[in-house]
């Protein structure tokens, strides 16, 4: 049975003493595989997104991989709270809250209007009942 791009990647990366940069790890992939230039070119974005995927591998940047028992997790790991953190609010999630606030005021001063004449009315047949004492 033939090996995966990703188990050639395996064999490259274990292989070397230090971190492998992306380009060489694909052409010893190319060539284990025996691919045509054709070939390689339409599978390298696929093979790119599969060792990002794969566990068993690493990007340190640079387009430099290496794998991942190799490195603390310190090292790898990125903490997602300092990414999110970057994310600025967009002016249309400020517009979207001014609308619902301006929404609940008018929503607020109908309430308020219909409580007044509840209260006018139950008044006046307060004053009704008095009257008919």
């Amino acid at each position: 049975m033939a090996k995966s791009l990703l188990d050639y990647a395996y064999d490259y990366v274990s292989g070397q003493s230090q971190q492998s940069k992306f380009e060489d790890i694909w052409a010893y992939c190319v060539e284990q595989a025996g691919l045509s230039k054709e070939e390689a070119n339409n599978k390298v974005s696929r093979f790119y997104t599969n060792l990002m995927l794969d566990g068993r591998f690493v990007t340190l940047g640079e387009n430099e991989w290496d794998l991942r028992v190799r490195h603390k997790f310190e090292k790898v790991h990125i903490d997602m709270s300092e990414v999110y953190a970057d994310v600025e609010t967009y002016d249309e999630d400020s517009e979207e809250e001014e609308e619902e606030a301006e929404y609940n005021s008018d929503f607020e001063e109908e309430k308020n209007k219909d409580d007044d004449l509840g209260s006018e009315s139950e008044e006046s047949e307060d004053e009704k009942e008095d009257n008919e004492f």
